[in-house]
């Protein structure tokens, strides 16, 4: 269950920070999507919106609800049931000068369109010497959202960081999709965009400052403690809060980071945790192996290694594809009880 109440406790004093402005709105995580492409749109007429149902039926989560009717059918577009369709043409659209949104209807589709996403969107600029840019987003939910089975419930994070051109950025709180989504729309360079379908409905405060944006490879403290670091992104984020919570009603604190965007990835930010804490768990709702979970472990250990006084740990799903039944569900996904008994191992408190 995701918690719909703020990040954390704690004042985070990260360098990498973005402070809030005294305008702020509450809004559900689609609202503050909804708010960023509503008002990148407004700014710029070249951005257009396209996919399944975003149009007439307001977006099968709603994401886009009342845009048809504010920018026209020419901006915000139905596409017919044509992943690989629809993401070509929206990238022959950014390589002449439009700024395409495309959203999937879970990025579990986006595999029947993987040749132009993984292969077309990211090369070009190399491929032509430079003479073409492809500012386009790719957006839609990712990862499980209950009882949806195994054809719809991948975490596709690791997997689009793995191909160089693509950038990648998981927000787990409404402020960071309102922040990120706008600056990942004035990216020049192709952005997967990952949302949650079990965050939709989220409600937290949002900033309403004008041109708010949030940079992207910009990590977030959300939670700041001395004895073990947690890193974790998208709807795991509210698993290691509700983790941090458990460990100090235990006498242990936590600091959790949210890497926020996946690629690049902001690992100084969690070296830096690392140095202080000595201690590191990953959790990570992907499947494990080549996991963004592998990579966080492999660049810690790389960079500070002489600062570990435990293996870094991870928690993520099992190596098997996502079941439908409820209670397999429930052991499928990682959880706060995990997390905790990660942590006391690392800290040696078992």
């Amino acid at each position: 269950m995701i918690p719909k109440s703020a990040p954390g406790p704690s004042t985070p004093q990260s360098e990498f920070q973005i402070p809030h402005s005294n305008d702020m709105a509450t809004l559900q995580f689609r609202e503050a999507l909804r708010a960023a492409m509503t008002e990148e749109m407004e700014r710029d007429e070249n951005i257009f919106l396209i996919g399944e149902e975003v149009a007439e039926y307001d977006g099968a989560y709603k994401v886009s609800k009342g845009m048809l009717d504010q920018f026209g059918s020419d901006r915000v577009i139905d596409s017919p049931i044509s992943e690989l369709g629809f993401a070509g043409l929206g990238i022959g659209a950014a390589m002449n000068g439009l700024r395409p949104i495309v959203e999937f209807m879970t990025f579990n589709f986006s595999f029947v369109a993987f040749d132009q996403v993984i292969n077309n969107a990211p090369n070009m600029r190399y491929m032509s010497g430079g003479q073409f840019d492809v500012p386009i987003v790719f957006r839609g939910p990712n990862g499980a959202a209950g009882q949806l089975a195994a054809t719809h419930s991948n975490s596709t994070e690791a997997l689009y960081s793995n191909f160089p051109g693509l950038k990648v950025v998981a927000p787990s709180i409404p402020d960071d999709g309102k922040g990120l989504l706008k600056s990942a729309i004035r990216d020049d360079d192709p952005v997967v965009f990952l949302e949650s379908e079990l965050m939709y409905g989220m409600k937290d405060e949002v900033s309403e400052e004008a041109d708010y944006t949030i940079p992207l490879g910009t990590a977030r403290v959300a939670r700041e403690g001395d004895d073990v670091t947690i890193v974790a992104h998208s709807k795991s984020y509210h698993v290691a809060l509700q983790a941090a919570d458990q460990l100090a009603e235990q006498g242990y604190e936590a600091e959790v980071i949210d890497p926020r965007t996946i690629k690049p990835l902001d690992i100084e930010t969690i070296v830096q945790s690392v140095v202080k804490t000595n201690r590191l768990v990953v959790v990570d709702e992907s499947n494990p192996f080549a996991s963004v979970a592998s990579e966080v472990t492999h660049q810690v250990q790389d960079r500070a290694f002489d600062y570990l006084d435990a293996p870094i740990l991870r928690v993520t799903a099992p190596d098997t594809p996502a079941p439908y039944a409820p209670n397999l569900m429930d052991e499928y996904m990682p959880s706060a009880e995990e997390t905790v008994d990660a942590c006391r191992r690392v800290l040696y408190a078992e």
